[in-house]
């Protein structure tokens, strides 16, 4: 009588399984099917003029403190793409050579 039980939840567990993964594939292929037909609209990258950026005094603490802030501002601009690479550089010069 156990083996039964046994193979009786193993036969509902692999249908409920099988059920679920069917279910899981028409889902995926549904968004797959939407995201196809969608098109990619991308955006003009944003102009940003470079300031001009004045001589500061020779490098101190509270400076490097400064110049570091700047930087990390800098690369988190450049990871959301609000400036280029080129930008990201050109500024990253100006602000070492301080």
């Amino acid at each position: 009588m156990g083996i039964l039980k046994t193979a009786a939840r193993a036969a509902v567990a692999s249908s409920v399984h099988g059920r679920v993964q069917r279910r899981q594939q028409q889902r995926w292929a549904h968004q797959d099917a939407t995201a196809a037909a969608q098109p990619v609209v991308h955006a003009p990258a944003p102009v940003v003029a470079a300031a001009p950026v004045a001589p500061a005094p020779a490098p101190t603490a509270g400076t490097i403190d400064d110049q570091l802030a700047r930087l990390a501002q800098l690369g988190q601009l450049r990871d959301t793409g609000i400036l280029t690479d080129a930008e990201f550089e050109a500024k990253k010069a100006q602000i070492l050579a301080l």
